[in-house]
């Protein structure tokens, strides 16, 4: 980490990454970005910083919120300088170290640390990503990066759920905790990642297999999780993978008005009327309570592709030869991926009509050994346990464990035989991520904040009982 190790606990300042300082070069590569708003930025913090304390009141708190809403990180032009110039801009007001990796050119991580006494215990790490997924303008109430509050308290923008909520949650939580004089035993970072809403390449996946990770020794990560509707808090101990494929069908076109069989269109209907039938039976098990949604198999279809073309649109009197249609499939890590391959090949694409399948992304759900990627629940994972009990230290309900319904980057720590959990603090509150209007209560987001600092407080406390620990002892 850049920075000075040695300062005093209570003096403000701000730490770059410098390729001289770069631990591994052939990996991380310094970051750019116009260094004179920040400057700007860290005068006023360190300036007020001597007459004010570090916890302030709630209008600040939300008004912090409602600048990071503010910056347009969305997909598929993320503003990632401006998000990276506010994030170290409140790391200099928590006298955090700072740092930004780079392991793809204009990819930036901002990475935080709160260093424990103990540098020996493993560490904490709250992860959260900085992108969003695009917004369709004329279809929101209010903009989609203005951060509106009505008068009900709910702050309308593009990721008020998903996910910038949490991670200006985790550094609210630090201030009340800097605030009350509290020390972590444990060493606490918090990364800020970009492009998880594409996949995540360029930002998780490429942090967590680094040696930079590594060196940070980490011991249990948090991750983003859902909304819930009812008063129960949503904890997340795997998620499905997504299965990608595209089925294509050939046949002999022919005349608009000629009924024959095996065309193109009629063996792709087919088709798509067994993987309809399929998925009606798995949605009638979440309907019917019998599982949740992140326990069955989803498919939906993606995309349909026929027809042949002309200069003004399509030849209405001809059947193509060809047609094609994509599907997104979701896969819990239990399932039974030799049965669902077989269905692919013998019900939804096979040869004998003239049917053929691709797969353009197989998300992994085994780990090397062939077990499911989920952390445990039971008493063999003490996290698990202390994440429970800090909830309910401050008042939250908990519901019962769930899969992921989707993926997070929190798949790219469990495949290195991490925990991670995915935990969202949005209780009674309609599920809104990339969908319009989406929003966060204000009052809700303020408890999300000392939810979270029950957590870190007791996550970074923590020793376990009776025995040595090194690196790996408590897993």
């Amino acid at each position: 980490m850049s920075g000075d190790n040695n300062s005093p606990s209570g003096r403000n300042h701000c730490a770059y990454f410098h390729p001289k300082s770069n631990p591994n070069p052939s990996m991380a590569k310094p970051f750019s970005f116009n260094l004179l708003p920040l400057f700007f930025h860290c005068l006023l913090l360190l300036t007020s910083s001597a007459t004010s304390p570090i916890q302030d009141d709630e209008s600040h708190i939300i008004s912090r919120f409602q600048q990071y809403l503010q910056i347009n990180t969305s997909q598929p032009s993320p503003d990632y300088q401006k998000s990276t110039q506010f994030l170290l801009s409140q790391s200099l007001s928590l006298s955090l170290e700072s740092q930004v990796l780079q392991f793809v050119e204009r990819k930036p991580i901002v990475l935080l640390k709160w260093p424990g006494s103990d540098p020996s215990l493993p560490s904490i790490l709250l992860n959260s990503h900085t992108d969003v997924v695009p917004s369709e303008h004329s279809k929101w109430t209010h903009p989609p990066f203005g951060s509106h509050i009505d008068e009900e308290g709910n702050n309308f923008a593009r990721g008020s759920q998903d996910m910038k909520c949490v991670g200006m949650q985790y550094l609210e939580a630090v201030r009340k905790l800097k605030a009350s004089g509290f020390r972590p035993k444990r060493s606490l970072y918090m990364s800020f990642v970009p492009d998880e809403e594409i996949g995540g390449v360029h930002g998780a996946r490429k942090f967590a297999s680094s040696d930079f990770f590594k060196n940070m020794n980490v011991g249990i990560v948090l991750d983003e999780g859902l909304a819930s509707p009812n008063e129960n808090y949503r904890l997340f101990y795997g998620e499905r993978a997504p299965w990608m494929i595209v089925i294509k069908s050939t046949g002999a076109p022919g005349h608009g008005a000629k009924l024959y069989d095996n065309s193109a269109m009629e063996n792709l209907f087919m088709s798509i009327e067994s993987i309809g039938k399929f998925r009606a039976s798995q949605f009638d098990l979440v309907k019917s309570g019998l599982k949740a949604e992140g326990e069955v198999i989803s498919v939906n279809m993606a995309f349909l592709k026929a027809s042949t073309p002309s200069p003004t649109g399509f030849v209405m009197n001809l059947q193509p030869s060809e047609a094609e249609a994509g599907f997104d499939i979701r896969i819990p890590p239990m399932a039974n991926l030799e049965s669902l391959e077989r269905r692919i090949a013998e019900e939804w694409a096979p040869a004998s009509r003239n049917m053929t399948f691709e797969f353009r992304g197989k998300g992994i759900l085994h780990d090397d050994l062939g077990r499911p990627l989920v952390t445990a629940t039971d008493s063999s994972n003490p996290w698990w346990s202390l994440l429970e009990e800090a909830i309910k230290k401050a008042n939250g309900k908990i519901g019962k464990p769930e899969i992921f319904p989707a993926s997070t980057d929190a798949r790219n720590f469990r495949l290195l035989g991490l925990p991670a959990i995915g935990f969202s603090p949005m209780a009674n509150t309609p599920i809104l991520l990339h969908d319009h209007n989406e929003f966060l209560n204000r009052a809700e987001y303020l408890r999300g904040i000392d939810v979270y600092e029950s957590i870190i407080k007791a996550y970074t406390s923590y020793t376990s009982p009776g025995r040595r620990e090194d690196s790996r002892d408590e897993l």
